[in-house]
């Protein structure tokens, strides 16, 4: 289903604070819409070609990002932010227009993303697969 551009505002957010505690990114936009996006919709929902793929059908399943935290969150131009997770991923940059469409979505994409999990038969706490080389982190 193709949306037209510009469904999603581009405008700057008023407003943006992470909420480190509760792993949160609050957002506000001048068309007084706000939102507060979990760390893990985030990295889950990443747009980076890591997470998404180079096309449809090959997007990775993330799973294990429940405590997800972001370590730093660097400016883009004027039009995205590109965060840091705790797990290393660097490589998604979040457009304002994406951020918007991510908390206005944020239901559906949840149930998305359970949808998808269940038809892996995977948990969503479960550890992602290893790269070679890859070892176990430490456990909380």
């Amino acid at each position: 289903m193709a949306r037209a551009h510009g469904a999603y505002p581009n405008d700057p957010p008023t407003s943006l604070t992470v909420h480190g505690k509760s792993r949160v990114l609050e957002l506000s936009f001048p068309d007084g819409a706000s939102f507060r996006l979990p760390f893990e919709l985030m990295r889950v929902f990443s747009p980076s070609a890591e997470v998404q793929g180079h096309g449809p059908g090959q997007e990775v399943l993330q799973t294990g990002k429940r405590h997800i935290d972001i370590t730093a969150l660097a400016p883009v131009g004027n039009y995205a932010v590109q965060p840091t997770f705790s797990d290393g991923h660097d490589s998604g940059i979040f457009t304002w227009e994406y951020l918007y469409q991510l908390g206005a979505e944020q239901d559906r994409r949840w149930a998305d993303y359970e949808q998808r999990l269940a038809d892996a038969g995977v948990d969503r706490d479960a550890p992602m697969a290893q790269k070679a080389g890859g070892g176990c982190g430490h456990h909380h």
